[in-house]
């Protein structure tokens, strides 16, 4: 069936060529490509006979009473723009409510397009077109929960074939050995997908994709050593230090497992066996376990200062017990090498180590610190002389007590206080009753 071609008046394509205002032949049905044509379209010679069907004075009384209520309008419009400016209203850089506020203002917005083109619309209110086009697809009909998703609110977002590749990629057993970072860019060699390391890790985490790194072999013990009393075991060890000049010095010493104290320790300028044994003496001297409970265990690592000839005579004599760590124990030697660690960075390398003697008496002095005076997070506010000579054992009562009695002393402090609002608003109160 052969479409027919729809013919409309010369008269109204000429009145649209006139005033430049579509509206006049769209609100008649005539579509607005044909309207928008008659526009771009030369004029053409048109022959006709005007025939009069209506009043004349009717239609001058019409358009006079038109042209004064368009002028009255344009009047109520010039004050309303002038109140608006005085008065700040603006949308920019303001929050309206969500519901039916803003769906109120969007579809007040989409009925002003048809006079006035959306630029001016939003020129008028103050509005820009990012957060326009926000509000109007919100209002589209997307789940609440699907909005952050849409792809006609985010164009610019992963389609959904790619984030099935990478959901693929980062869970398949095949690539499981490939860090994340470079998954990402083997993805982009491969011609997979497109996508950055940073996309790649945000949407593993959001999306809970679990990549298959399921470990076999045994981790090492996360735990610790730990005993039950003092004297059940030490760690000794030795640690180098540089002073200003470059010398060497070298620092030994004991650290008993359960009170973390340190039992013995000397300060030497030269690397001798003999500073080893001196200080594991010094701490047996000095052990206050009984000789029923047992000869503390060792803990040592494979240094040349830990077997020789001389501890392997104190071994044999009973007063000790050597233990290789990692080796013979499944533990390490760490604790003696954290109290290294904090006593270089928490106080040695904050003063000035010149000389020998200066080292020396920053470390008798940080030493008498760590044992009677600086608190163990492990021990509840106990210190290590405290634990390893069991002299405290009521502090972790009294800090208890402390701590509930500092809260209620907070507690009737501050609701005693008030601050302007607050008091104003019980002088209002007050005069009201």
């Amino acid at each position: 069936m052969e479409k027919r071609q729809h013919v409309y008046d010369h008269r109204l394509r000429e009145l649209v060529r006139t005033t430049g205002d579509i509206g006049v032949a769209t609100r008649l049905g005539v579509p607005r490509s044909t309207v928008r044509g008659w526009l771009r379209g030369e004029d053409r010679d048109v022959v006709s006979c005007d025939v009069l069907n209506m009043e004349t004075v009717a239609l001058q009384a019409e358009v006079v009473k038109l042209r004064r209520r368009i002028s009255v309008l344009v009047a109520i419009v010039h004050l309303l723009m002038a109140l608006a400016r005085l008065s700040g209203a603006k949308l920019e850089g303001r929050r309206l409510p969500e519901g039916d506020a803003r769906a109120n203002l969007v579809r007040t917005i989409e009925r002003t397009r048809t006079m006035l083109s959306l630029r001016s619309v939003l020129r008028v209110l103050g509005l820009s077109a990012t957060r326009y086009h926000e509000w109007a697809n919100e209002d589209a009909g997307c789940h609440p929960e699907e909005q952050d998703r849409c792809p006609r609110r985010a164009p610019n977002q992963l389609t959904a074939d790619e984030v099935s590749a990478m959901q693929e990629m980062a869970t398949s057993p095949e690539y499981r050995h490939v860090p994340t970072s470079r998954l990402a860019i083997l993805a982009q060699r491969s011609k997979k997908v497109v996508a950055s390391a940073t996309t790649w890790a945000r949407l593993i985490r959001e999306r809970g994709w679990r990549r298959p790194r399921l470990r076999i072999h045994p981790e090492k013990p996360k735990l610790g050593l730990r005993t039950t009393r003092p004297d059940e075991a030490w760690h000794v060890d030795i640690t180098l230090v540089r002073l200003l000049d470059g010398t060497k010095a070298y620092i030994h010493a004991v650290i008993d497992n359960f009170s973390r104290r340190i039992l013995a320790f000397r300060v030497a300028d030269r690397f001798e066996v003999l500073n080893t044994l001196a200080v594991l003496l010094e701490a047996a001297r000095n052990a206050v376990a009984s000789r029923e409970a047992g000869a503390p265990m060792v803990v040592v690592d494979g240094g040349v200062e830990n077997f020789n000839e001389r501890i392997d005579e104190l071994v044999a004599s009973g007063l000790l017990r050597r233990v290789l760590a990692q080796t013979e124990i499944a533990f390490s030697n760490s604790m003696i090498e954290v109290f290294w660690r904090t006593m270089k960075h928490q106080w040695l390398f904050l003063n000035t180590l010149d000389t020998f003697a200066a080292l020396r008496r920053h470390v008798t002095f940080y030493v008498a610190a760590h044992n009677s005076e600086i608190p163990h997070s492990a021990f509840r506010g106990q210190t290590p002389d405290e634990m390893y000579y069991g002299l405290g054992a009521d502090v972790p009562v009294e800090l208890e007590e402390a701590r509930r009695r500092a809260v209620a002393r907070r507690l009737e402090r501050n609701r005693a206080t008030s601050c302007a609002g607050c008091s104003g608003s019980a002088n209002r109160s007050a005069a009201v009753a």
